[in-house]
């Protein structure tokens, strides 16, 4: 599938696929066009719904492209440090990062593929919203959305196929094509320098339009993007742009009215419904699930789908030994004790004491029929089989971690960084027992060391690594617990630096491109 053809969608298939069934029924799909849907700013609110709903589809006929949980998957946590899909050896390729110079593989067309998509519906709405009848404030509100929805696009498509910032000569080394209308046709790649000012420059015009529109989502939305939204989408894009100062000031703005969950929703679905630090997030029921294509039905270790249920997810053995045994996330996962053997070639454990716990302390998190591995994990849990859950994208807990992350970049400001630490860890409840005294480099480490903790999962392990020009470094045991197939090691200048090339299906509808960084 070409380029050309993500941004000739139909407005009826692709933007009009709401969250809700009410607007089906008022305004079917088959009789919409472009025309219709930005007629009034009420039907153009659906445009946004179904731009929303996107991001939680299936894609390309594939199972596991699932929108934003597969990238979350497949290319945040499967080719990280401290995320593993227990004896998962056929898919080696992906979970080893192999493929990245690879143009030819779907793998490396999925997220241009999907990014994209998103970018393209994005547009349409922002070149056709001046023109529905409404209010406003009304406008202004769409219109901020849709621009916050492309920035976060653009940001996930750079840190996927652009070199880190730390080795792009300060944004001069090649970006992305940076499509802003709904034309189609060849276009240069920008650089790199060039993308991040469009992402700001959408972010500036979303903060400002949210701000005069005077209006917010609806109470209970917890899917649609705001004002919240954007500032956290600035401050992660921030971050990976090494702009400590202004990620610093928007992770703040965006946690203020997000409150840390308590520790009973973190150990017991604060990971698959929304809860009081939940900022944005993709939404799910019984009524609307991809089933076995799901994020959940891939990460939920009660998910009744096969890949759960016999490839468990679980947390590295070396990540879980540096959490400490007052911190409640430790008993989210598995640890053998002494006496509970396994076998340490592939994890599994077939009987003895550590079975015998999983099957009663963990039975309400771990489906009847799955296999049960050292070090599995009871943070995804599905709300509904065999996959339904919602899926978070942004909470407060991670606004934490980049403001401190953010400041200790920026030198002098030990104390302030080591009180949101305190706040995120103590404070919460996660660790009563833990202080944070530490300073200078010391205490970046103990930032990145609790970014690890607190986001396992979540689809930043290889992300994070990245930007931090750190290695992928796994063992097997003793020394860790991953599978002698993933006991591999990747160093930040190997492999492309770390940057998929673009796909060779773009670059033969795009003539202005070609696949390879050079």
């Amino acid at each position: 599938m070409k380029l050309k053809k993500i941004f000739s969608i139909t407005a009826a298939a692709a933007l009009l696929t709401a969250c809700s069934a009410d607007y089906l029924d008022t305004l079917p799909q088959s009789s919409t066009d472009t025309g219709t849907v930005f007629e009034t700013t009420e039907n153009a609110r659906m445009a946004v719904n179904g731009l929303c709903l996107m991001m939680t589809q299936q894609y390309l006929g594939q199972q596991g492209f699932n929108g934003e949980g597969t990238i979350k998957t497949m290319y945040g946590n499967y080719p990280g440090n401290d995320f593993q899909k227990c004896n998962l050896t056929g898919w080696a390729p992906i979970i080893n990062a192999t493929y990245m110079e690879r143009s030819s593989v779907l793998y490396c067309y999925y997220p241009w593929f999907y990014y994209y998509k998103l970018i393209g519906n994005a547009n349409r709405i922002l070149v056709n919203i001046d023109k529905a009848e409404g209010p406003e404030a009304e406008r202004l509100f769409i219109r901020a959305q849709a621009l916050t929805v492309r920035a976060y696009a653009y940001l996930m498509l750079s840190q996927l196929y652009c070199h880190r910032w730390a080795d792009s000569n300060q944004g001069a080394s090649r970006g992305l094509p940076l499509r802003v209308d709904t034309s189609v046709g060849d276009l240069p790649a920008s650089t790199l320098a060039q993308v991040y000012q469009r992402i700001y420059e959408d972010l500036d015009a979303a903060v400002d339009a949210y701000t005069r529109s005077g209006l917010s989502r609806d109470r209970g939305d917890n899917h649609s993007p705001d004002l919240s939204v954007a500032c956290a989408v600035y401050a992660r894009a921030a971050l990976t742009r090494e702009d400590w100062a202004t990620a610093a000031k928007y992770a703040a703005l965006a946690r203020k009215d997000y409150p840390l969950m308590s520790n009973a929703d973190y150990v017991d679905g604060g990971f698959s419904t929304p809860n009081s630090e939940w900022i944005w997030s993709s939404y799910s029921a019984s009524d609307q699930t991809l089933y076995y294509f799901s994020f959940f039905s891939y990460q939920g270790s009660n998910s009744s789908a096969s890949i759960c249920r016999s490839y468990p997810c679980a947390i590295s053995k070396e990540l879980y030994d540096r959490i400490p045994e007052t911190d409640v996330r430790r008993g989210m996962f598995l640890a053998p004790g002494e006496g509970e053997p396994f076998n340490t070639a592939n994890g599994r454990v077939t009987s003895g004491p550590m079975l015998e716990r999983a099957r009663g302390k963990y039975a309400d998190k771990l489906f009847s029929t799955s296999l049960v591995y050292a070090y599995m994990q009871f943070k995804f849990l599905c709300t509904g089989q065999p996959g339904i859950g919602q899926v978070n994208h942004f909470r407060s807990a991670e606004m934490y971690l980049i403001e401190a992350e953010a400041k200790c970049r920026l030198g002098g400001k030990d104390s302030e960084v080591q009180a949101l630490m305190q706040a995120l860890v103590k404070d919460s409840g996660r660790d009563p027992q833990y202080t944070c005294t530490k300073t200078g480099a010391d205490l970046l480490e103990e930032v990145k060391l609790y970014r690890r903790i607190e986001l396992w999962g979540e689809g930043f392990d290889w992300f994070d690594l990245k930007r931090w020009n750190e290695p992928i470094m796994r063992h097997s045991h003793p020394q860790g617990s991953f599978h002698p197939q993933f006991a591999i090691t990747v160093k930040p200048d190997e492999a492309n630096r770390w940057t998929w090339v673009y796909p060779a299906k773009e670059v033969d509808y795009n003539s202005a491109l070609d696949s390879y960084i050079e």
